[in-house]
């Protein structure tokens, strides 16, 4: 039996990612920036919560993390390099483990740039990435401790992923980025289909994510980048735009 994902808003404009292996009834969440919203979640589906899965340090991603691990007894599981900055970790992980979630099996991958010890989660069934800050619909991360050439290198970690892999990713962004993404590729048809379905689902109070892997690689600018020079300069034109 496959994984179900579901997106969780938290704070702002933050998704924490609830995933349920359905043939073993273990349950994680991915970057818990609060712990109230999921808290509600779980008790209206009737689930305890047996992982917590970190990407990276930054606050809005891992502030729910210690009280849900007080409440449900949880494991906190996040990447050795971010060790020093994180909630305690019950498993550090690094490039190249794996995890398991009930039968589930995720790969874990490095993918500095965002910040310099972050990590992607990989999951097979359904393909599923949650990436963090790493990759947005229609965008990247902002490079607070990276260089673009190691978030060029880090958003190729994904070339081997099929097309149908979920891109569930931490932030509800997809329209601010569409307005740099038709800038940077105005003549995309992909891209300008992507934009329109984007802005019908905000208008209509729903969330633009996951996305696809496919999606992106025929919409996202940055993934479509040719290499790290023409990537740098995508991102210093966002980071102005």
């Amino acid at each position: 039996m496959p994984l179900s994902i579901r997106a969780i808003p938290v704070l702002s404009d933050n998704y924490a990612w609830l995933l349920h292996d359905e043939a073993t009834g273990q349950t994680a969440i991915v970057d818990p920036g609060e712990a109230a919203p999921i808290q509600k979640t779980l008790k209206e589906l009737g689930l305890g919560l047996d992982l917590i899965l970190l990407t990276h340090h930054h606050s809005d991603h891992i502030d729910g993390a210690r009280t849900l691990r007080d409440t449900y007894k949880s494991r906190i599981v996040g990447p050795k390099a971010d060790v020093h900055r994180l909630p305690p970790l019950d498993q550090a992980v690094e490039d190249g483990d794996t995890l398991a979630l009930g039968n589930s099996t995720a790969q874990v991958l490095a993918v500095p740039g965002h910040t310099s010890g972050h990590i992607a989660y990989y999951f097979t069934a359904p393909p599923a990435l949650f990436c963090g800050d790493t990759l947005f619909s229609l965008g990247c991360g902002r490079l607070f401790e990276g260089t673009p050439e190691q978030m060029f290198t880090s958003l190729h970690r994904f070339d081997t992923l099929p097309d149908e892999t979920l891109v569930c990713c931490g932030h509800e962004y997809t329209l601010g980025n569409a307005a740099f993404a038709l800038h940077a590729d105005p003549h995309n048809t992909a891209l300008q289909a992507r934009v329109k379905d984007v802005k019908a689902l905000r208008a209509a109070g729903q969330p633009t994510l996951p996305s696809t892997l496919g999606l992106e690689r025929q919409t996202n600018p940055f993934l479509r980048a040719k290499n790290s020079v023409e990537f740098a300069k995508l991102r210093r034109e966002k980071d102005t735009f």
